[in-house]
């Protein structure tokens, strides 16, 4: 049998499964097959059908006009929607005319033009409505239909199409009929049909469900999802493939960006610590079943607290982001380089076999930061200092190599920076100098070169000071004043972190009760770290640090930062209650920055939310962290939280969070972290550019690197 043979073979069997009477009909009005049940409606049979003129069939009053509208309705003329149903009368064999119900379509025959029509006869319709009401509902629900549908033969050639599956691909009907899926898929993807069908064809499935990729006519790679089932007749025969798609591009680009914000920092784009973590599970399970060694080396930068001094957070950022790109250029496609936090950067190296292997890589590390970066007009020396830990498997272990690492980095520091240290058994605190650094902030403590700066916090519409935010400063006798971010890491291991959270909630309430007794006065926020958090003494320091001052308690607000929150959202839950019922404010800090969930503003009983810095002036996509700005702070006003955007520097940056709605501002646009004896000056009047000049001669213009406070 020939292939058109074939076909036609094919053809007759779609035909016998229409319930209805079906023709198909030439470009020249001949009938060229017709189904059983035409023929039974007709008085013919399909053989003396075939090759009839459908003039025939028509009353001899209305053929000339039967044929004119025949012609113009094959010609695209007077195409009408698929579907659309005309009344006509039909002549049988004997003469009877019958009133019929008569839908057209355009299809495509081995490339031959052809019209099928679905006839019915309306006195049978009357008497089996609820069959006809099914195929008409059918027919209607194929056309109007939302989601591109086809039907295909079993060589996964086209014989209908909707007008959705016609737009998802850019593409005609005309163009799409009697053409298979090769022309518009994408190239890696041409088999997954192939297989389909061949399944198909081996009886080994009836339906399926898989995704593949189209190419739409503008060039455009569309990821599609596809649910393909197969008929057959009576008797086990395919008669054509229902294939139903769902455009998901958007929503597998929304997918992977979202995981990838997870996983990564959104300032450089590099790999966060949680990522980080993973990897390092990873690498030293590889370890442990191939042999060989890994390493750890925490990169640390010696200058960037010079740049955040002298030029603020924007410049500071851009730089953070070419050291990205420098580092970047010279690590291992096998490795992972992440930023830790702040101006930490971490490098995990796998797959080596001797230590040397290691030491090249630290120094080129290093090497790739001697020359100068040029950033927003200015040339930035910045240099680091490298803490290597080399493990393998007897190594401890991820946490114990990471603290290896950073002691080996505490060494480089202290050795004289802008160079690379590996750690060894015998460079514990005592030789690392970390247990001499800690004893000196203990002395802190009560020798006075411990202080607390504070921040002005301001209503985005006034730019007027509504609170002060709390941060600690140590001015070092020789090392100068050194940043939050270096101390009190050295001290969050230990039980100091306690020591100097109660210092701060002492001498932020003492500060805040000096500049107003009035119970409307500005109000002060104070960080707490985890161990503070979580520590059952909280509220009763809370409460003796609010005696002690005489500072109203709805005047202070405690800070929790996301992180830690997340660590364990129901402890945090049952803290924030018992402060909120002594009466004292707490604030969800960096809300953001580690992906909570939204719907964790909901569980916990909030004052405010501060959204982290990386929101508020995000290095790409703008449109996507205003969209995350507007959720967050359109909950916030839901649920009676206010919410405060930090890091603002620019007046764009006021202008983009006034047009979300937010209620609070804080950043070098109105001020840096003063001293007390400055706090005054910045209260009652509007806050502005004038404000955020930074004077690197001026104690008060010693800013942290982080917004990390005590």
């Amino acid at each position: 049998m020939s292939e058109s043979d074939g076909s036609a073979v094919g053809w007759a069997q779609f035909l016998s499964s229409i319930p209805d009477g079906a023709l198909l009909i030439d470009a020249t009005g001949h009938i060229h097959l017709a189904n059983e049940t035409f023929a039974d409606y007709s008085g013919y049979s399909t053989a003396e059908l075939e090759g009839l003129s459908v003039e025939c069939l028509v009353p001899e009053r209305v053929s000339a006009a039967h044929a004119l509208t025949r012609e113009r309705f094959a010609d695209g003329v007077q195409r009408r929607p698929s579907g659309r149903h005309s009344h006509l009368s039909l002549v049988t064999k004997d003469g009877a005319e019958r009133d019929a119900d008569i839908a057209l379509s355009q299809l495509d025959l081995d490339g031959e033009p052809m019209t099928l029509a679905i006839v019915r006869d309306l006195d049978d319709l009357h008497r089996t409505s609820l069959h006809g009401d099914s195929e008409l509902r059918y027919r209607l629900a194929f056309d109007i239909s939302v989601a591109p549908i086809v039907f295909t033969d079993d060589r996964d050639r086209i014989l209908a199409a909707n007008d959705a599956f016609c737009d998802l691909l850019g593409r005609t009907r005309d163009e799409l009929l009697g053409q298979d899926s090769t022309s518009f898929t994408y190239p890696l993807d041409l088999g997954l049909t192939e297989a389909s069908l061949e399944r198909v064809r081996r009886h080994e499935v009836d339906a399926e469900h898989y995704v593949k990729r189209y190419v739409h006519r503008d060039g455009r790679v569309l990821v599609v999802e596809v649910a393909r089932r197969a008929a057959y007749d009576a008797s086990g025969h395919l008669l054509f493939n229902v294939i139903s798609e769902r455009d998901v591009t958007e929503e597998r680009s929304l997918t992977a960006q979202l995981a990838h914000q997870a996983l990564h920092d959104p300032l450089t784009g590099l790999a966060n610590r949680a990522l980080l973590e993973d990897r390092l599970a990873r690498a030293r399970a590889k370890v442990t079943r191939q042999g060989g060694f890994g390493a750890i080396l925490m990169v640390d930068l010696d200058d960037f607290k010079d740049v955040n001094d002298s030029h603020g957070h924007l410049v500071g950022d851009q730089v953070l982001i070419a050291v990205a790109r420098r580092l970047e250029e010279v690590a291992r496609t096998a490795d992972t380089l992440c930023r830790f936090g702040g101006d930490e950067f971490v490098y995990l190296v796998e797959g080596v076999h001797q230590a040397e292997q290691v030491r090249r890589i630290a120094e080129r590390l290093l090497g790739s930061l001697e020359k100068p970066f040029a950033v927003m007009g200015l040339s930035v020396e910045q240099h680091a200092s490298i803490g290597v830990a080399i493990w393998d498997i007897e190594s401890p272990d991820d946490l114990a190599v990471l603290e290896q690492a950073d002691l080996a980095l505490y060494e480089a520091k202290r050795l004289g920076r802008n160079r690379y240290t590996v750690f060894s058994p015998s460079l514990d605190q005592s030789h690392s100098g970390r247990g001499h650094d800690l004893q000196a902030l203990r002395d802190a403590l009560s020798d006075g070169s411990l202080s607390m700066h504070f921040q002005p916090i301001v209503s985005a519409q006034t730019t007027t000071a509504v609170g002060f935010e709390a941060l600690m400063r140590w001015q070092h006798h020789e090392r100068g004043w050194i940043a939050p971010s270096e101390f009190l890491g050295l001290a969050e291991p230990t039980d100091l972190i306690g020591e100097l959270g109660a210092f701060a909630l002492r001498e932020a309430t003492r500060a805040a009760a000096s500049w107003s007794p009035a119970l409307d006065g500005p109000y002060v926020t104070v960080n707490l770290s985890a161990r503070q958090l979580f520590d059952p003494e909280l509220t009763g320091h809370v409460r003796a640090a609010l005696a002690a001052s005489g500072l109203a308690h709805h005047r202070l607000v405690v800070e929790i930062p996301e992180r830690v929150a997340l660590e364990d959202a129901a402890r945090t839950s049952l803290v924030v209650t018992e402060l909120r019922d002594l009466g004292v404010g707490c604030a969800l800090d960096g809300f953001g920055d580690g992906l909570a969930s939204l719907a964790q503003l909901l569980h916990l009983d909030l004052r405010f939310v501060k959204i982290d810095r990386s929101l508020v002036r995000p290095p790409t996509d703008a449109n996507l962290h205003d969209a995350l700005v507007d959720v967050i702070v359109t909950l916030g006003h839901r649920t009676g939280i206010d919410v405060v955007a930090q890091g603002v520097e620019t007046p764009e940056d006021l202008d983009r969070l006034r047009q979300a709605g937010c209620d609070l501002s804080q950043g070098f646009l109105f001020s840096q972290a003063v001293p007390l004896s400055e706090v005054n000056p910045l209260m009652g009047t509007p806050l502005g550019l004038a404000n955020a000049k930074v004077n690197p001669s001026s104690m008060s213009a010693i800013q942290a690197s982080t917004t990390s406070a005590s």
